[in-house]
């Protein structure tokens, strides 16, 4: 453990937020609106984007390094398509904005159901 410097800011947590294949999908969908259909923050639209990124990463990090993801999966009864997909708290509340997000997904990132 390290002490951060005397007025220097907290590194970004990075929270998993654990989504089926479909979910992972809409989400992704629902971000590509936003970003093509209308007008977006240019900060937000970064976030946005670094969310599509995660997406992209989350694939790949269960490709290359399986096991992690399906000890959770084996422990939880989940599919095998559920996948952590890692958001920022800026991340997150620019996906929650997205008014064409689902019901069921704004729910899994809102904490409200499991994935």
């Amino acid at each position: 453990m390290s002490a951060l410097p005397a007025g220097g800011r907290a590194p970004e947590v990075l929270v998993p937020y654990w989504l089926a294949g479909p979910q992972r999908a809409e989400l992704a969908t629902a971000v590509r609106a936003a970003l093509t259909g209308r007008y977006v923050h240019p900060v937000a639209a970064i976030h946005l984007e670094d969310v599509l990124t995660e997406l992209h990463v989350a694939a790949a990090r269960d490709a290359v390094w399986p096991a992690p993801a399906a000890r959770v999966r084996l422990a939880t009864g989940w599919d095998d398509d559920v996948l952590p997909v890692r958001l920022s708290a800026a991340e997150l509340a620019g996906v929650l904005a997205l008014p064409d997000l689902s019901d069921t997904v704004r729910a899994t990132l809102d904490g409200g159901a499991d994935g």
